[in-house]
Formats: structure tokens, C-alpha cells, sequence
């Protein structure tokens, strides 16, 4: 199962001014709940142990009948096997997609946490068995590899997957090391993980004479009442605050955890890891980041700037960093509204973009409530390729969650077009992931646009996704200076919350700038972003997915012949194919700075015409 989230943002549109649906707010009452069924009936469903049953004797007798064995298999036997291991893979993905999808549907159940960690131990046992596979395609002789992939009854299918395998030969530990780093990791990191899942959904937020979950209290900050941003952001610090010692401690270990996992393997760098998983150069991903932090006076600064204008005020306080603008309407957006603007944007692209995304509205594959002890923030999960994807959100009827319903069924269409590569090749590296939920959001706000030629709703429309770019350009390469600083701090001893606080208003300070005023208690908003702790340096990848979708909505709008069938086997190809190969396909070359500079300049196109209509 993989699951892709979307980045802390905060955007903005019309469509609250053309309310079609026109329930307002109670079309919030009719928000729909995923139906697990396609994965499995119950917890307790026979068939469930039943494939647990065959994936236990199955990994075993690949074990006994190959351990050892793999280089001498030949072409034929070595396809034979890795045919026999995605189908295990394949219900595996099924079996944690249902274990996690559960949990994070009330996170605060400890059956739910006792179901999903006792299949991540079953799990765990299965790959455990299977660990010989890739290290012995690792080990393969290189000619005899290449002769391998050009017999016609070999894996030749699976070269791309196979290519990766073999690109950790040097990183990869001895069978029996590999088998004990399974053995820890559902006591070890995984099981840090699940604690701070727990912890940070369990939060209750007190302000306005009521507790708020985190999701609910993060939602306040998007108030046109700015008492209850500000009511809401102290709230945030004190139980942060209060939290700190346990999230520190979980933060330091995981932290070390990494240090210790990648001394072992010899990846020369924290990032390394990352970038070897995404099928990305360094120098590619260092000069996305240093075209963007050259861009945080010229795109941030300047930008917030004009909202202290805007608000009147002379500095911004961190709670009106996502306020709305004066001209903004306070109208709720009905979820009717939402799935119509959506598809409507989508369908104006490719009508089968629109129509696969029109399968998680009729299916209950949306799971959309605000509730106590669900996972906070949104994701789309891809389950396993027998089934379809999964997604989250925590819709409160805001503008913004316009877009993250529509960034979450951009990966959701992703997920269903790549699902015919099978299990091992629809996996999309993080880097080109991100690209297909930006378009979809792109999609939508440029549909938007359209219909706003002029006046203040245009206004409010492009204010707005300036703040969308910020938050998933500048914003993230942010929080991937404070992770790089973090964890390279981490290698020289134990960081106090002191520490890591520091390091976090650096970088807030720098990326934001001088229009704001920094309140006591922000130092600590680093505690809950999730991606620190379950994927370390997966953040850049939204820089990296908005940079490659803005050049390729910019190829879109030159009119490029073919454009729409050849993004959707983009799409298609899932992670058979590199991603400079893919982008190749465009005309593309994104180890050039400028590549990167285009998506930015967007975001300066738009503030200069904000200047011009509000001078």
C-alpha cells in the first residue's frame, strides 16, 4: 500500500460564490464514509486469515526452494519467481491496506491498534522469508544479468524494478542482518511511529469553550474571525508544548534510528537514502532547492507583504498566515459543489480523467467526515492492484478543501491508471507522484479562473493560489532545510526540544520573512507534520511534483499535439518508467534551472497582477 498526502496548504476560489448546490454548510451533513468491503468484510473475516494462511506457506516454500538458488535459476526461473512473489506482494497490499485504512479511521481505538500492528507482525514474518530475493538479484554477475533481461522468456518486463533492486547493491546488509532489521522494525521504528500517530490524534485542543481534534483546530486558523485564529494558535502551542518531551523523544530516536540504519548501509548523506528510492540525482533535487530558497524574497516576502496590506495590519501574526482575505465569502462549500467542480474541471481536460475520478464519489471509495480520532490531513491510498485506491480528507466545507479533495483524486486517478503495470511497477517514485495531484489541482483552479475573468472574486482566486504555491513550493523546501538540519544535527548527539525548536523558527524565519511577527509558542509547530516521521525527505517531492506540473500545464497550454493521451500514459506507465524518460516525452529537461524557474515565475506572474489590481 502506498499512501500520498497532501502538503499543509490553503486555498481559495469562486466557486463558494456560485453555490449551485445551494445547501451551504448542510451539505456538510451528508459527507460520505469509505466502504472497506472491497478489501475485506471484518476483521475477523475467514477469508483474511486465509490469505495469511497461503501467504505463510508460501513464503516459506519459496524460501526452501530458492534461498541460495537465484543467480543459478536462468531466465525462465527467475521470471517464474518473481511472478510467484507479486502475487504474494499483491494480497500483502491488500492485507496492510485494510489493517491501516481501519486504524486511521479512529486512531484512537486500541483494538483498531492492536489489529493493524499484529498484521504488520504477521507481515513482517512473511517478508522476513522473502528477504533472500533481492539481495540475490543484487548479487547477480552483471553479464549474466544482461543476458538474463535479453532472453525472451526472462524478467525483461520487470527490468525497471529490477534496475533499482540492483542500484542498492551497495547499500544492501548480509541475508541474515536483512531478516533482523524486519524482525526490529515492528518493535523498533514502526512502532514509534504508531505512538506518535496515537499521541497526535488523541490531542484535544481548548479554546471558545470546546475541544478540538488537531484537524478542527488547524481548520480554525482558516477563520475570517481573527480572535478565533489567534484563540486557535495558542491552543495549538500550549498542547504542543505540553507534548514536546514525548514528541522530542520520538523525533531524536527516529532521527537516530535513520543515522544508524544509513551508517550501516553507507548512503554518505541523510537525503541519500530518499533520493535513491525516488530514482533521483542529488544534483537534481539541490538545484530545485536552491532555485527556490532564491525565491523566497522575490515570491514570499514580496507576497506577504501585500496580505499585511490587505488585512491592514502593519505585521502579520503566524494566525493570519492563512487567513482569508476581506473580499473572501464566508459561505460554505457543499460537497455536491465540490464533486461538480471537480469533475467538471477534469472532464474539460479528458473526459477519462474525470470519469475515473467519478468512481470515488459513486463507490464510497471517499472517506470525508471530520471525526474524533481520525487521521488529521488527507491522503489517497493505493491499496493493492486487485482493488482501487482510498481516500481520506477531513472536509469542513472550506475553499481549500476544494483543492485537497482535488489533489487527492489526482493521485487517486494516478493510482487507477498505473494499477495495470501489477504490483511491482505501479509504484510511482514519490518525485512523479506528486506531479499528477498538482495537475489536478492546477486543473481546477485554472477552470476557476476562467469563469472569474475580473473584479474581486479574481482577485481572492489568485491571492490564493499564490498562498497554494507557497505552501507547496517555498513551505516544503523549507521544512526539507529543517529536516537536513535536524538530522545533521542529530549525528552529533541528542537534540533538546530547545534544539530542534531553534532550527525551526530558522527556517520559518527565512522562508516567511519579514511581514510577520512571530508568537511565543510557534516554535514548537514542528511537532505534528507527519511526513517528518513516517518518510523522511518526502517532502520535497511536492516542490518537486508542482515544479514538473507546472511545466507540463505550460506544454498543455502551448497546445501541444497529443498532449492529453500522451499524459495519460504518463500516468499509465507508473514506475516502469524514469522520470526523465517520461518528461522526455514533453520536451522537458528538469536538471536545468531554468525548468524549475518556470513554475515559479507563475507565482511572480500572479503577484504582479495582484499588485497592478489593488495599486
Amino acid at each position: 500500500m502506498t499512501k500520498h498526502g497532501t502538503p499543509n496548504s490553503i486555498d481559495c476560489s469562486r466557486i463558494i460564490a456560485d453555490e449551485r448546490s445551494g445547501n451551504g454548510a448542510n451539505a456538510l451533513d451528508d459527507l460520505p464514509e469509505w466502504n472497506l468491503n472491497d478489501l475485506y468484510s471484518t476483521e475477523d473475516t475467514t477469508q483474511l486469515e486465509a490469505d495469511f494462511a497461503w501467504l505463510e506457506s508460501e513464503s516459506r516454500k519459496l524460501n526452501e526452494a530458492h534461498h541460495m538458488q537465484v543467480a543459478e535459476l536462468g531466465a525462465e526461473g527467475l521470471h517464474e519467481l518473481i511472478i510467484a512473489h507479486e502475487r504474494m506482494e499483491t494480497k500483502m497490499s491488500r492485507i496492510w491496506a485494510f489493517a491501516e485504512l481501519r486504524r486511521a479511521e479512529d486512531t484512537n481505538d486500541p483494538l483498531r491498534g492492536k489489529f493493524a500492528n499484529d498484521c504488520n507482525e504477521r507481515l513482517a514474518e512473511i517478508n522476513r522469508n522473502m528477504v533472500f530475493l533481492k539481495l540475490e538479484i543484487a548479487q547477480i554477475d552483471d553479464c549474466k544479468f544482461d543476458r538474463i533481461m535479453s532472453d525472451p522468456c526472462g524478467p525483461s518486463p520487470y527490468r525497471p524494478m529490477l534496475d533499482s533492486i540492483r542500484k542498492m547493491r551497495p547499500h544492501q546488509l548480509s541475508n541474515a542482518m536483512e531478516q533482523y532489521v524486519i524482525d526490529r522494525k515492528v518493535s523498533g521504528k514502526s512502532a514509534w511511529i504508531r505512538l506518535f500517530e496515537e499521541t497526535i490524534s488523541g490531542m484535544q485542543f481548548s479554546f471558545d469553550r470546546s475541544q478540538h481534534t488537531l484537524s478542527e483546530a488547524l481548520d480554525k486558523l482558516a477563520s475570517h474571525n481573527r480572535p478565533t485564529r489567534r484563540k486557535a494558535a495558542f491552543a495549538l502551542a500550549k498542547t504542543f508544548r505540553r507534548n514536546q518531551p514525548l514528541l522530542t523523544l520520538i523525533t531524536n530516536t527516529l532521527a537516530k534510528d535513520k543515522a544508524t540504519d544509513d551508517k550501516w548501509r553507507g548512503f554518505s548523506t541523510p537525503q541519500a537514502a530518499r533520493h535513491l528510492k525516488n530514482e533521483v540525482e542529488a544534483e537534481v533535487v539541490e538545484t530545485l532547492k536552491n532555485t527556490v530558497i532564491q525565491s523566497y524574497e522575490r515570491i514570499a516576502h514580496r507576497y506577504y507583504g501585500l496580505k499585511a496590506d490587505w488585512l491592514g495590519l502593519r505585521k502579520l501574526e503566524i494566525w493570519d498566515r492563512n487567513a482569508p482575505l476581506p473580499l473572501e465569502p464566508e459561505t460554505k462549500i457543499g460537497w455536491q459543489q465540490a464533486r461538480a467542480t471537480i469533475l467538471e474541471a477534469f472532464s474539460g481536460f479528458a473526459p477519462e480523467f474525470a470519469e475515473i475520478a467519478s468512481q470515488f464519489f459513486q463507490n464510497n471509495w471517499i472517506d470525508a467526515p471530520m471525526r474524533p480520532g481520525k487521521e488529521p490531513g488527507a491522503f489517497s491510498s493505493s491499496t493493492s492492484t486487485e482493488v482501487h485506491p482510498y481516500v481520506l480528507v477531513n472536509f469542513a466545507g472550506r475553499p481549500r478543501d476544494v483543492m485537497t479533495l482535488a489533489h487527492e483524486l489526482g493521485h487517486g486517478v494516478h493510482q487507477v491508471l498505473a494499477s495495470s503495470q501489477g504490483e511491482f511497477l505501479s509504484k510511482t517514485p514519490l518525485v512523479l507522484a506528486e506531479t499528477a495531484s498538482v495537475f489536478g489541482e492546477m486543473l481546477t483552479f485554472r477552470k476557476l479562473l476562467s469563469l472569474t475573468p475580473n473584479g474581486p472574486e479574481r482577485r481572492v482566486l489568485l491571492a490564493n493560489k499564490v498562498e497554494d504555491t507557497i505552501n507547496t513550493v517555498i513551505r516544503q523546501i523549507a521544512f526539507h532545510e529543517f529536516e537536513s538540519r535536524l538530522h545533521e544535527r542529530r549525528i552529533e548527539g541528542e537534540l533538546t526540544s530547545d534544539d530542534i525548536n531553534g532550527i525551526w523558527m530558522e527556517v520559518q524565519v527565512e522562508s516567511l520573512g519579514p511581514a510577520f511577527r512571530f508568537m511565543e509558542g510557534y516554535e514548537t509547530y514542528w511537532s505534528y507534520v507527519p511526513h517528518f516521521i513516517h518518510t523522511p525527505f518526502y517532502v520535497y517531492s511536492y516542490a518537486f511534483g508542482h515544479g514538473l506540473a507546472q511545466a507540463l500545464f505550460a506544454v498543455y497550454e502551448d497546445g501541444q499535439n497529443g498532449f492529453e493521451q500522451r499524459y495519460l500514459e504518463m500516468l499509465r506507465a507508473g514506475g516502469s518508467r524514469n522520470y526523465r524518460e517520461l518528461l522526455s516525452w514533453f520536451g522537458l529537461d528538469p536538471t536545468k534551472p531554468d525548468f524549475w524557474q518556470g513554475g515559479l515565475s507563475f507565482a511572480e506572474d500572479l503577484i504582479d497582477e495582484l499588485e497592478e489590481t489593488t495599486a
